[in-house]
This record gives C-alpha cells, sequence and structure tokens, in this order.
C-alpha cells in the first residue's frame, strides 16, 4: 500500500467526522499518524515501524500497566474543554501551581488556550496539589484531568 494523498485525505477527514483524536495505519515498515486537534486534523508525519515491534510490545505493555495500579489521591481537576494547557499565565511566568502547593476553593490553577481564547481553570476545592498530570503547553481534551487536590 503506498500512502497516496487522497487517501490521507480521506482519512483526515473520516477522522474530523467522527470527532477522532489520531489515526494510525501501518503497512509492512511504514507508518502514517493523523492527529486531530483544534484546528482539525493533520498528518502528523509518515515514520518507519521498527522491523521487530513483537520484542517491543512486551516492555510497552509493561509500562503502561505500572501507572494503572497507582491511584491518584485527591480530587481530580479536570479539563472543561478541548485545548492546550498552560501552567503559567504567560511564556516564562512563574506557574499558577505546582505539585505541593496549597490551594483555595476558586483559587486558578492554570488556563486551557480554545479558539484563541485563555479560559482560567479554578480549583473546586481546598487543599494540596498531589499531581500535574500534563506539561506545559500539551492538548488537552475535555474531561481530561489536569491535577490531583487531596
Amino acid at each position: 500500500m503506498n500512502f497516496e494523498i487522497e487517501y490521507i485525505e480521506k482519512l483526515a477527514n473520516l477522522a474530523d467526522e467522527k470527532q477522532l483524536t489520531e489515526i494510525t495505519v501501518e503497512d509492512g515498515d511504514k507508518a502514517i499518524i493523523i492527529k486531530r486537534g483544534i484546528q482539525g486534523a493533520q498528518v502528523v508525519a509518515p515514520v518507519s515501524v521498527p522491523a521487530a515491534p513483537q520484542a517491543a510490545a512486551p516492555a510497552a505493555a509493561q509500562q503502561t500497566a505500572a501507572p494503572a495500579t497507582e491511584q491518584p489521591k485527591g480530587t481530580a481537576i479536570t479539563s472543561p474543554m478541548v485545548g492546550a494547557f498552560y501552567a503559567a499565565p504567560s511564556p516564562g511566568a512563574k506557574p499558577f501551581v505546582k505539585v505541593g502547593d496549597t490551594v483555595a476553593a476558586g483559587q486558578v490553577v492554570c488556563i486551557v488556550e480554545a479558539m484563541k481564547l485563555m479560559n482560567e481553570i479554578e480549583s473546586e476545592v481546598s487543599g494540596k496539589i498531589t499531581q500535574i498530570c500534563v506539561e506545559d503547553g500539551q492538548s488537552v481534551e475535555y474531561g481530561q484531568v489536569l491535577m490531583y487536590v487531596e
């Protein structure tokens, strides 16, 4: 299978139609990844698939299984929308919060940018930040956990 432009466009349109966040298609040693974000579907890059994926699979399964056993403590603060997570009010500024900080209910803990609008996300509970689950600038989905407050 060759990844012809028409085929790639159909996959990108399918991602938009079905509101899929990612599509990966592999063919032998070649693959294509299409990720859908705020601006719609886009081709990330054609990539080469490792020659021996069977050897890598058990290690990947162990890595994904480990975090599932650790249950985060506290109340989840989730993203109310799809957008980009920002830990600070502006580039180079001090983050709103970091792990170990105490927050009050109603305190701004981060920003989620959606459609060029900066939306301040407030904690609904008082407590201590026990975990920040996303990186600064990372795309987030509706309902995705941003951090935990205990």
